[in-house]
């Protein structure tokens, strides 16, 4: 890694945006000071360059998940799946793009008022999803994987308070249609994520953080609705079916 600490903050930022929310975890300013390299900003500061790079080599090498066949696999693994890549995704992101989303309007907000939409628009977002996660986690999840359990030692599954895991899934897929609804708004006021002519570093990079948010919520909530819950719906049918 020796040769990527002469490298500018801002060239990491410009190969790929998701850099930028490395820099920004250790607050190093990569939009006005991005000339500096990442020495000069980890000694400024005190950081162990090495364990910054490592975090950037992580975002970099970061796998790509499209071709795995997660149908087959079996839902409590599934569900540690969903709760380690795609919860704690929006647990990190969403503190992030708030804290560029409040800079963004004081910066821009008088030239660009439709900053303060976007802003409210994925606050809101970022707080239904958390109780809506937490839900999932605390409540939904826990008992498909009783079910699993249960099945695997041909156990007598009891009944939970919610009556039917229908009850919880119907709740969860509602939700994803409304978050699925405020992104389509926020599509729309950003013009399909495109920064105007005058936007800085921060404005592109936050841009292209909103679009690489919905787009794994999209994959989330494909992993939910077409996956887990279905086979989770079919799973306490069988239980019906010999108890």
């Amino acid at each position: 890694m020796e040769n990527l600490k002469n490298k500018t903050i801002g060239s990491f930022v410009a190969h790929d945006f998701r850099t930028a929310a490395v820099f920004s975890k250790y607050q190093i300013d990569f939009c006005c000071k991005g000339n500096r390299t990442v020495t000069e900003a980890c000694e400024n500061q005190n950081i162990d360059c090495d364990i910054l790079l490592q975090n950037i080599y992580d975002v970099l090498e970061s796998e790509n998940n499209n071709g795995i066949d997660f149908n087959s696999w079996p839902l409590d693994l599934l569900i540690d799946y969903i709760e380690k890549t795609h919860h704690r995704y929006v647990e990190e992101k969403s503190t992030v793009l708030i804290k560029f989303l409040d800079k963004l309007c004081n910066v821009h907000g008088q030239n660009h008022p439709e900053l303060f939409k976007i802003n409210e628009l994925f606050t809101e977002c970022a707080s239904e999803l958390s109780q809506h996660m937490k839900k999932e986690e605390l409540m939904l999840f826990p008992f498909i994987k009783r079910m699993v359990k249960t099945k695997e030692s041909n156990g007598v599954l009891t009944q939970p308070s919610f009556g039917t895991v229908s009850n919880p899934i119907a709740m969860m897929m509602q939700e994803h249609v409304n978050e699925g609804e405020r992104f389509n708004e926020i599509d729309v006021l950003t013009n399909n994520y495109t920064p105007p002519s005058d936007g800085c570093t921060t404005y592109k990079v936050t841009f292209a953080m909103l679009k690489e948010f919905e787009e794994d919520l999209h994959k989330h909530i494909h992993l939910e609705n077409n996956i887990l819950f279905i086979k989770a719906l079919a799973l306490e049918e069988e239980f019906a079916e010999h108890q």
